[in-house]
């Protein structure tokens, strides 16, 4: 018989594999941030347009993953992880070779449906093999994937994108989705799908008042990050910071801490007060942004240290957030996390939106049309926090 070490260890493994996948998957929903001018240009659209491929995908995300819950019920976890990510790397290799910004964002259309499929399951397979009392370690585990892929894979993608082109930075994202679709087969126990439940009887759920509650601070929290985020690169102009993926590195930097904070701190504290705290620092930090927008001559490691309280207060939300969910819904973990990881996109549509409308209006507008969401955040989980 295993001894419990080791039995622990074996439970690790595959959810580490399905960081690695939310990895490639948060690289492929994030990177386009980094090479978003190159993109414009190459593609004769305006910035403000070609952002507007993120809230095609982040639109397409939040549409598709309830129905592929309810389509794919009874497929094998292996099976529908091990598919998602190769839509994803066909995806982006149609996305490395399209001719117009119209055939881009089909192929963005057809990634997100990759990634709605893929990385709900990837967190409701992470809580099915994890003990209750890591969960959420187990889901910052998985969340931290995406996180990592704010710190290294989007900076990467964009140097990338800068020194070979935005083109062939798609083409090594296709590439990474492939081959985590190899190792997901080969070390993924097989994990049964589960009985078809109709979509309407699955959304029922909403039904109850703190799922609706819940995902409507997803929303708030993730609209506040992205109505910046998705312009990074003027953004960052605006600051007096010429090097995109530098500010973009230290916000994955935050972001890994955050999340990882979270998945600790949640086990010990509660998840009310890890969001209460995270959305406190992400107002505070897209303030300040905005204050140095509006022409103050400061040391770029200010603006670093703000870029790392805008990662860390962005990406401590989801853990909580999903343990929230499943504690409200413990038998529809997959569906709620799966409504949750729609939530997710509706805030980056929404904010990406928000983010295009402002622009215009100069970043420092940007800036605090971000931080006013925050503060909104900050007051809808101090209404809920007993959820």
């Amino acid at each position: 018989m295993l001894d419990v070490p080791v039995q622990r260890r074996r439970a690790f493994v595959p959810v580490a594999v399905l960081a690695v996948g939310t990895f490639a998957v948060g690289t492929d929903a994030f990177v386009v941030a980094g090479f978003l001018p190159q993109l414009a240009a190459s593609l004769e659209v305006s910035e403000t347009a070609a952002g507007q491929s993120v809230t095609a995908f982040a639109v397409a995300y939040a549409m598709l993953s309830p129905i592929l819950a309810t389509v794919t019920a009874r497929l094998s976890r292996r099976a529908l992880l091990v598919g998602a990510l190769l839509v994803l790397a066909l995806a982006n290799l149609g996305s490395a070779l399209a001719p117009t910004f119209a055939v881009l964002l089909v192929t963005r259309v057809l990634a997100a449906a990759g990634a709605a499929a893929f990385t709900p399951n990837a967190g409701a397979v992470a809580a099915a093999l994890s003990r209750p009392e890591v969960r959420g370690r187990a889901l910052a585990t998985v969340i931290g994937g995406l996180t990592v892929a704010t710190a290294a894979g989007v900076p990467l993608g964009g140097l990338a994108g800068q020194v070979l082109g935005w083109r062939a930075a798609l083409g090594l994202v296709a590439g990474a989705c492939a081959a985590v679709a190899v190792a997901v087969f080969a070390i993924l126990p097989a994990l049964p799908g589960q009985p078809p439940v109709p979509l309407r009887e699955r959304l029922s759920v909403l039904r109850r008042p703190a799922v609706p509650a819940v995902l409507a601070l997803t929303v708030l929290g993730m609209a506040a990050t992205y109505t910046v985020y998705a312009y990074s690169a003027p953004a960052m102009r605006a600051v007096g910071v010429e090097s995109t993926a530098s500010m973009l590195f230290l916000y994955g930097v935050g972001a890994i801490f955050g999340n990882m904070a979270a998945g600790y701190t949640i086990d010990r504290w509660g998840a009310s007060r890890v969001l209460m705290g995270g959305y406190v620092v992400m107002a505070a930090s897209l303030a300040g942004l905005g204050w140095l927008a509006g022409g103050q001559d400061v040391p770029v490691a200010l603006v670093g240290l703000l870029a790392v309280g805008w990662g860390a207060g962005t990406w401590c939300q989801t853990p909580p957030q999903q343990h929230r969910l499943i504690g409200v819904a413990p038998q529809e973990a997959s569906l709620v996390v799966s409504l949750n990881a729609s939530a997710i996109y509706v805030g980056i549509g929404a904010g990406t939106l928000i983010g295009g409308l402002t622009l215009a209006q100069g970043v420092a507008v940007t800036y605090a049309a971000g931080a006013v969401l925050a503060v909104l955040a900050l007051l809808l989980i101090v209404a809920t926090r007993r959820i």
